[in-house]
């Protein structure tokens, strides 16, 4: 068997293999085709320095799914392209270009911490929300149903809803996204209250610490929250070229979506489950092999 040739594309973006007679659907017949090598990594010894040393996300295209971005802005930088879920002609839905701007601020502010800690990745935005707090369901489908199938490799969703009846959808296209390898990195709601996609195992749930370390953050043993992340009082771009100070679980996702990139962009074959055990083994509050934590 050989490693797959470097031009042709990874596994999860091809199109689907055609069923192989007399073996059962989604089987492979290999006494007549060898089974695909796959170029995965080592994770015998996951050290911070293993898993993202010397790298800075380039190659990695993230999806900021949110109130949109403000590219202007020094902190974001430029963007790949701009969308938004709009109108259309019939009463439907849409996804289409629009400018790079974020009338609310909350898009602005996730935008720029995945940039602070990735800053060679690729930032698309794509605008589901208005004020930053309201925003349709089927808004949230549309554009999320875009984002897995534009073959993003992280989308950043410092949202959710309560809505019970978007849970099934959602939960689907989770489902989609982790086989095409799209990982979704999902906030927790900042209130005890049962919302989604944030809950599904098949995403990157994340809540809040009250730390100032940015690429400091723990895997939580008792889920739906695996990780948290730097989530209070943190310094956020704004539109119009400003600062503020925010906190809240939204901004503990995008720095936990910059960490992914950074893994990605050193090991870009890790799939979804990979890359949770890769960020599992070098959280700060993990054994190594030796029985020591990675934190201080």
């Amino acid at each position: 068997m050989s490693l797959t040739p470097a031009n042709t594309p990874p596994p999860w973006r091809r199109e689907k293999r055609a069923h192989f007679p007399g073996v059962p659907a989604w089987g492979l017949a290999t006494t007549r085709q060898a089974p695909e090598r796959f170029q995965v990594s080592p994770l015998a010894e996951v050290t911070k320095e293993w898993a993202w040393g010397g790298a800075d996300g380039t190659g990695v295209r993230v999806c900021v799914v949110d109130t949109g971005v403000d590219a202007a802005h020094p902190r974001v930088g430029a963007l790949e392209r701009s969308f938004g879920v709009v109108s259309v002609e019939g009463g439907g839905l849409a996804v289409a270009s629009c400018d790079p701007v974020d009338p609310a601020g909350h898009g602005t502010a996730c935008a720029g911490v995945i940039r602070s800690i990735a800053p060679g990745v690729s930032l698309t935005s794509l605008r589901v929300l208005t004020d930053g707090k309201t925003g349709s369901g089927d808004a949230l489908m549309t554009g999320l149903a875009w984002a897995i199938d534009a073959g993003f490799d992280l989308v950043n969703l410092s949202l959710s809803t309560t809505r019970s009846d978007f849970r099934q959808s959602l939960q689907e296209l989770a489902d989609r996204a982790y086989f095409r390898r799209c990982l979704l990195v999902a906030a927790a709601h900042n209130m005890p209250v049962l919302s989604f996609p944030w809950t599904f195992s098949s995403v990157v749930s994340v809540a809040a610490h009250d730390e100032a370390d940015p690429m400091r953050y723990y895997y939580n043993p008792a889920p739906p929250a695996e990780f948290h992340a730097r989530g209070v009082k943190v310094s956020v771009a704004w539109p119009g070229g400003r600062e503020i100070r925010s906190t809240g679980n939204s901004f503990a996702a995008p720095h936990i979506t910059g960490i992914c990139a950074l893994i990605l962009s050193k090991h870009p074959w890790l799939t979804p489950f990979q890359l949770k055990t890769v960020l599992y083994l070098a959280a700060d509050n993990t054994t190594t092999q030796n029985g020591e934590v990675h934190g201080p």
